[in-house]
């Protein structure tokens, strides 16, 4: 199958996330913290500490919830809303190892719908999904026109029953995907998106479903990055300590995302993404570094 025309006209953005912010209530054994969190919130957080000029926030929030859109507007990040009558809330329990986390959902939001979404244009629009309906695959079609798209899996993979969320399978992920230029999943999403346990098949499979840039997330194994029949590895950079990892896999995709739109190698991008990560990894909340930071930590400084 071709991949869809992604170039149809002239970019309005050069990044665009599209996501949910959340409530979120994080608890690991140490203490609880409340506070916004989701894809989008982490995303737009994370950029403004690069380079936020002509990125694009599209999310949508209960009017009880915008704090946290307000606060991000006051960081000169361009913010569009779209009603809903709940947000989204998140209750993320994690134990001793951080890979491993229990969550409950307590609330949704109202789906993404195209109407909503169609006057959006970008370079790369980002799908920062959090549950398995936030993004049809109508809305998926009609995105992949006003951009290039890029996605995390983890959403796609949740299915909520009462309160609990499940990991399932994407039942339309072989119409979706051709429409999806790149997608990153972690090591137990791969696993249950492709069925297979070693990253190198699983990336194989994902291309050749129509994914142009798959990207594996694999925890202290570092990461895998395959695109245009080629594997790159990229290291895991040690960190002092580990303190919480909620949103690590959204600072991983704002840093590669923010290096591919500056035209960085595809092996510069996933080093600079983990840079990040290791930073993110030891506070709370969204990645708060430097770019210098980033670079100090790639060169081993």
């Amino acid at each position: 199958m071709n991949h869809p025309n992604m170039e149809t006209t002239m970019s309005a953005h050069d990044l665009c996330c599209i996501g949910f912010i959340t409530q979120d209530r994080i608890v690991t054994p140490r203490n609880t913290v409340d506070m916004p969190g989701g894809t989008s919130f982490y995303f737009a957080h994370a950029i403004q500490h690069l380079n936020p000029a002509n990125f694009l926030l599209v999310t949508a929030v209960a009017d009880s919830d915008m704090k946290a859109v307000e606060d991000i507007r006051k960081e000169g990040i361009e913010v569009k809303t779209l009603p809903t009558a709940h947000s989204v809330c998140f209750e993320n329990i994690y134990g001793e190892n951080q890979n491993e986390r229990k969550q409950r959902v307590t609330a949704k939001a109202d789906p993404f719908t195209p109407d909503g979404l169609k006057d959006i244009n970008a370079h790369i629009i980002h799908l920062g999904t959090l549950l398995a309906d936030d993004f049809s695959l109508d809305v998926i079609k009609q995105l992949s026109t006003q951009g290039r798209l890029s996605a995390d899996v983890q959403g796609f993979l949740r299915k909520v029953e009462n309160e609990k969320v499940f990991p399932v399978d994407w039942p339309e992920k072989k119409k979706a995907l051709p429409y999806i230029h790149i997608l990153k999943a972690n090591e137990a999403e791969m696993e249950v998106l492709t069925g297979c346990t070693d990253p190198h098949e699983a990336a194989l499979l994902i291309a050749d479903w129509g994914v142009k840039e798959v990207l594996l997330t694999l925890g202290d194994k570092g990461s895998l990055i395959y695109t245009h029949g080629q594997f790159y590895d990229i290291p895991a950079y040690p960190t002092a300590k580990i303190v919480d990892a909620t949103g690590c896999g959204d600072t991983y995709m704002v840093g590669y995302l923010y290096m591919r739109n500056q035209g960085a190698s595809y092996y510069e991008a996933g080093c600079f993404a983990a840079a990040m990560c290791t930073i993110k990894l030891q506070s709370h909340g969204p990645f708060c570094g430097t770019e210098e930071a980033v670079r100090r930590i790639i060169n081993g400084l």
